[in-house]
């Protein structure tokens, strides 16, 4: 199996407002497929979105490794982190996250210039990544100018400007009428397709579940089933 992501024994705890751990995760290993749409799945509250946060070094755990490309991302200081995240992780999370005051090409470069690039060649690749999501004509446009399904496929275009080797996602369509989900859902196809993109998905949505290559079930913290 060609694994690009694996997590070994990972647990996580926080604690409440009346200091008592609250376990969050317990011993949860998995492997992601490269160029495969693995979704998790699971009531709210079973540690879904803390899960995914982990395996893409958003947050880190109190035990337990997170592999990629069999090194342990855990190991990496806070900056090297933050510099790995940047280079081969890209995020599209519920609420789409794009800064106001900028246009929708202005906002898909953002991570690009971070990265180091300079704003030409950032917005060139803006320009790209709009017109495969078809918003190319949009791209002027501020958010507030958008609806909210042209909203979410600028985070998407945001999310692959550095071409990322893994895409997280978490309820990317929880925000989104059926018709504008349906649109994300076969660009996520196409990008997996004729892209070779991996994505990890947080998702309530049956659609979105019948995508799936690979489904992880998550209750009360732990790993139930895989499929």
């Amino acid at each position: 199996m060609n694994n690009i992501l694996e997590s070994r024994k990972i647990f996580k705890s926080y604690q409440n407002n009346r200091k008592l751990k609250l376990e969050v995760l317990k011993d949860i290993s998995l492997s992601i497929e490269r160029n495969k749409i693995s979704v998790i799945v699971g009531a709210s509250g079973a540690g879904k979105s803390t899960l995914l946060h982990i395996l893409s070094g958003l947050d880190r755990p109190d035990s337990g490794e997170v592999l990629f490309e069999s090194e342990n991302i855990f190991n990496y200081t806070d900056e090297k982190l933050s510099n790995f995240r940047n280079r081969n992780i890209g995020f599209v999370f519920q609420f789409h996250h794009l800064l106001p005051e900028f246009t929708a090409a202005e906002n898909v470069a953002i991570p690009r210039m971070a990265a180091g690039a300079k704003f030409n060649e950032a917005i060139s690749r803006a320009d790209e990544l709009l017109e495969l999501v078809g918003l190319f004509d949009r791209k002027d446009h501020k958010p507030s100018e958008l609806s909210g399904g042209e909203q979410q496929r600028v985070a998407v275009a945001r999310a692959l400007v550095n071409d990322p080797k893994i895409i997280f996602a978490d309820e990317p369509t929880g925000n989104l009428d059926s018709k504008n989900s349906e649109s994300i859902h076969q660009l996520i196809i196409r990008l997996r397709d004729e892209f070779n993109k991996t994505f990890v998905i947080v998702t309530h949505n049956p659609d979105l579940m019948n995508l799936a290559d690979r489904i992880f079930e998550i209750k009360d913290g732990r790993l139930i089933n895989q499929q």
